[in-house]
């Protein structure tokens, strides 16, 4: 009975921890990542939401051509039918389809609805202008703008940045200066691209974001985190040979750590990371730390 207790809580401290970094692409990953917005979350409910009428539709589908290879081929079926249609089938192959589209449609309309309609009041506006190949964020509002590039984090560069931990800091994901924003704030996102650059995309599968970064053009989202972390994303537009190379990440944290970070990022920008970061890893230290202790 123990050995089995052990195996049991093994198996599911590791579907725990697969969990635990849905923040980022995981290997073998067939779903979506676990989501840190209130979008992300309908995105996520109208996907499983959508398997209910896509699976059975696909197994029915399978067993009538099934049924038609087996019963209808030339060898059991010598004398075909002469029936050139029947009523009920053409009623029935109309509406259930405009049944199915109908159903599907009312909660998809909700969904686009609730991306598309930007609160009124956002608490936060971040410009995002991509070029190839970086981001550059400007923060707008507050006496003195502040803004920074972000650039792919070099392996030879993590070392100085303090960013070893390549469970945190993923290779090929890790920036030099993420965006940083409170947790349950609203961010109005103002996506472009550099006038003479291409087409980029701005995409953060845990917050169900995907906006084209075109020139000339000032495209507009948001998001609201609900939870703190660091979230990954990257270019999703083919925008050249470094397309690849092209991570976005973005550093959430609470209100008063993100105000700390803010009023030392506009005289040194360099030095508020690394402050935030000891911040972070402190604070979740004490997280680990007081659940140890409440076992």
């Amino acid at each position: 009975m123990n050995r089995a207790f052990a195996v049991m809580t093994a198996l599911i401290c590791l579907l725990f921890a697969s969990a635990g970094f849905a923040d980022q692409p995981t290997p073998w990953q067939v779903d979506l990542q676990a989501p840190a917005t209130p979008i992300m979350q309908e995105i996520k409910w109208f996907n499983n939401y959508t398997l209910w009428f896509i699976v059975p539709i696909t197994f029915l589908v399978l067993i009538l051509l099934v049924v038609v290879v087996m019963k209808f081929r030339a060898s059991a079926n010598p004398v075909p039918s002469r029936t050139s249609h029947n009523t009920m089938i053409e009623i029935i192959w109309t509406i259930g389809p405009v049944l199915v589209l109908f159903l599907i449609a009312i909660p998809s309309f909700n969904l686009l609805n609730a991306q598309l309609t930007i609160p009124s009041n956002p608490d936060l506006t971040v410009k995002a202008t991509g070029t190839q190949w970086l981001w550059s964020y400007e923060y707008e509002g507050g006496e003195t703008p502040l803004a920074f590039d972000s650039y792919i984090l070099r392996d030879e560069d993590r070392a100085a940045a303090g960013k070893e931990d390549l469970a945190a800091y993923p290779r090929l994901l890790a920036v030099d200066n993420e965006m940083v924003v409170p947790v349950n704030k609203t961010v109005r996102l103002l996506v472009t691209a550099a006038p003479t650059d291409v087409i980029h995309a701005f995409a953060m599968p845990a917050f169900g974001l995907k906006i084209d970064a075109v020139p000339g053009r000032l495209n507009e989202t948001w998001f609201k985190a609900e939870r703190e972390g660091m979230y990954y994303g990257q270019c999703s537009e083919l925008c050249g040979k470094d397309h690849a190379f092209m991570p976005i990440a973005i550093r959430v944290v609470s209100e008063e750590q993100y105000n700390t970070w803010l009023a030392a990022a506009q005289s040194d920008l360099a030095g508020a990371n690394r402050a935030l970061m000891a911040a972070v890893d402190e604070s979740g230290d004490a997280v680990r730390l007081a659940a140890t202790e409440s076992k």
